[in-house]
């Protein structure tokens, strides 16, 4: 199948842009003069000049997703048919990657297709785990209200995702500042301070001259280490973009001996939320064990989720198929039993996902509030450190000299 972009007019003289799957140009012109459109221009979608090509940067954001999704379950429960909800929102849309998206849809839909298997057809938009819920909310009649769920369930994620990184990336500025400071101080400060102790020709303790042994190292051969930190970096990269990499470095995220807990936590909510989401709509066990894995974004917990899948097709119970794996809280284990044996599954689940998304931002709060002083504290301390190995010397020398 080939994309094809078009410019076409209606009945009414409106014109419309947008783009179709097709097996050839020639399919392509049947298929919209087949609609009653009149063509304009119609070209593959890699056809364009130089200046008409353009670059989307950063892809779709759950920012952007989280507002759709608010604004379809509007034009929903508005009862707008589906064709023209999803043409008015991509003439709309801002971004190009979701504009193409509801342009294709619509015209799926104007086809006969159903809007979950439109939508399946655009994973950079629509996750698995969101068709899913289209599909079972469009089962239903109740499109307005999965549109209005997803919505509150992607706003909460995104805080809490958002919440997590933010605590991460404060700890990483200042331990950044820190080796930049360290090392203009070495490279820069004591190499100046170090001519004159030793031209002195007085005896240095151990520290300074340790200092002095680093600060020669770092002026002599700064640029090789960085070179090779560089190096390494860009290769430590390459590797987590591996499959092995990348479960090597998710099994490190949850194993952290300050932060494992909290990505535990964290994933364990969007497991229990996910599934609240799909079984309260209908979604069979299996399928929605296996839909969740696709979107917990965790190797780990991925293939986990898997494996519980195969159990729970095997005839086994859910709690039963957790408790096999250490990564889920013997907590979350015991009340999914709860849940099992109640008939009220999907209501334990949910105040579980709700209970661990709090324990998660007061977890992000009280690191955030802990880590300030003590990274405050050891960069001044450091830095102390290191004047004072220099400047006590010197004290001495001119003490002695008077």
């Amino acid at each position: 199948m080939t994309l094809f972009k078009y410019i076409v007019f209606d009945k009414n003289g409106r014109e419309i842009k947008g783009q179709i799957d097709a097996h050839s140009k020639d399919a392509a012109i049947s298929s919209l003069q087949g609609r009653g459109y009149i063509i304009s221009s119609i070209k593959g979608a890699e056809e364009k000049s130089f200046l008409e090509k353009s670059v989307t940067l950063g892809g779709v954001k759950n920012k952007e997703i989280v507002i759709l999704s608010k604004q379809l379950a509007t034009l929903f429960d508005a009862q707008v048919s589906a064709i023209r909800i999803f043409r008015m929102l991509a003439e709309e849309s801002k971004n190009e990657i979701i504009r193409n998206a509801l342009t294709a849809i619509a015209d799926d839909i104007s086809d006969g297709s159903s809007v979950a298997n439109a939508m399946i057809k655009h994973p950079k938009v629509f996750s698995a785990f969101y068709v899913n819920m289209i599909a079972a909310g469009e089962e239903a009649g109740k499109m307005s209200q999965t549109f209005n769920y997803l919505a509150d369930y992607l706003e909460r994620s995104y805080a809490i995702t958002s919440k997590v990184k933010g605590a991460m990336i404060y700890p990483s500025f200042v331990i950044g500042v820190f080796v930049i400071v360290m090392y203009l101080m070495l490279t820069m400060v004591i190499p100046k301070i170090a001519e004159m102790l030793v031209n002195n020709g007085s005896d240095l303790p151990m520290a300074t001259k340790i200092v002095i042994a680093v600060s020669d190292f770092l002026v002599d051969y700064g640029f090789i280490l960085v070179a090779l930190l560089v190096i390494g970096a860009f290769f430590l990269f390459k590797y987590i973009r591996t499959p092995v990499g990348k479960e090597s470095y998710d099994r490190f995220k949850i194993e952290l001996p300050l932060f494992g807990k909290l990505f535990q936590e964290l994933f364990i909510a969007r497991v229990a939320g996910n599934f609240t989401m799909m079984l309260r709509s209908g979604v069979a066990m299996v399928k929605t064990i296996e839909n969740t894995s696709k979107v917990v974004d965790n190797v780990v917990y991925e293939k986990i989720l898997l494996d519980v899948a195969d159990d729970v097709r095997g005839g086994e119970a859910l709690s039963k198929a957790f408790a096999k794996h250490e990564e889920f809280s013997s907590l979350f284990v015991q009340m999914t039993r709860v849940g099992e044996e109640s008939g009220k599954l999907s209501d334990i689940l949910e105040t579980m996902s709700k209970f661990y998304e709090k324990e998660v931002l007061n977890r992000v709060s009280s690191m955030v509030s802990l880590i300030e002083p003590i990274m405050i504290t050891a960069l001044g301390g450091g830095v102390g450190l290191l004047l004072a190995s220099v400047l006590l010397p010197i004290y001495s020398v001119t003490n002695t000299a008077i």
